[in-house]
């Protein structure tokens, strides 16, 4: 299963497009999204506008990848959960953010090898169809390098 997340604060049209327009292709396989409230209508997979944490964390538990935002509580908990994650950046060119501090925090773990990064809309479909025949794989485990005290107050304040 694939877990979609964008957070529930803004939408983030062009990337749910663009998996939405990527899985008829892709045989088949369950998604499941929190998808904030947007103008794009979904037509290929589940969405949910607000999931409870408890439901939340069921599907990020289940899921094999998660596929998301760039934002940082989300790639830390897939780092914590040892989940393969991929992410798009919202940009502000297109009034996804106020700044570019998700591409910036993209490119840097991207550059350390933590995380899969699609940079654009293409890239990202690209990848999604090339995951069945070359499944992406936890890249880093933060539970090696942080102490338990650090990932505990990590999640402490993102589960806030």
């Amino acid at each position: 299963m694939i877990f979609v997340t964008t957070g529930t604060q803004d939408p983030f049209d062009r990337f749910i497009q663009a998996i939405d327009l990527t899985l008829p292709y892709m045989n088949g396989v369950e998604v499941v999204g929190q998808v904030a409230k947007s103008d794009y209508q979904v037509k290929n997979f589940v969405v949910h506008e607000f999931l409870s944490p408890k439901d939340f964390e069921e599907c990020f538990s289940r899921a094999d990848l998660i596929v998301a935002h760039a934002g940082m509580g989300t790639i830390i908990s897939a780092l914590v959960k040892e989940k393969p994650i991929l992410v798009m950046p919202r940009l502000a060119k297109f009034g996804e953010q106020r700044n570019d501090h998700q591409l910036a925090t993209a490119m840097r773990f991207d550059k350390l090898g933590y995380i899969n990064v699609a940079y654009d809309e293409v890239e990202l479909m690209h990848m999604l169809k090339t995951i069945q025949a070359k499944p992406l794989t936890p890249m880093f485990s933060i539970n090696d390098h942080a102490s338990k005290e650090l990932i505990s107050s990590l999640s402490n304040f993102i589960n806030l």
